[in-house]
């Protein structure tokens, strides 16, 4: 799910922890995200705001994990206000 909010963009994602590589995956119900790092001391949350800042060009302190924290399922917040990078995104994460 996609949302498109005053700060910038709300998405829900599953993350796959301990994956071989990473990679955004699009499904009917969910938006899927493997990052390589291991689901401990928050390595997979780091790995995941990495991964997101370097394919959207954005910095990593707009990219804020709204919920789920410890959980497979989270919402994140991308936070701009450039028209052009929450399209860029938007068409990224949907097909």
């Amino acid at each position: 799910m996609i949302k498109e909010i005053e700060d910038g963009i709300i998405i829900k994602i599953k993350i796959v922890p301990n994956s071989s590589k990473n990679d955004i995956i699009l499904e009917e119900e969910f938006i899927k995200i493997k990052v390589t790092a291991q689901p401990i001391e928050n390595k997979a949350n780091k790995a995941l705001v990495e991964f997101l800042s370097k394919r959207f060009k954005v910095p990593k302190t707009s990219i804020e994990i709204l919920k789920g924290d410890t959980s497979k399922e989270k919402t994140l917040l991308i936070k701009t206000n450039n028209e052009s990078k929450i399209l860029e995104i938007k068409s990224t994460l949907t097909k």
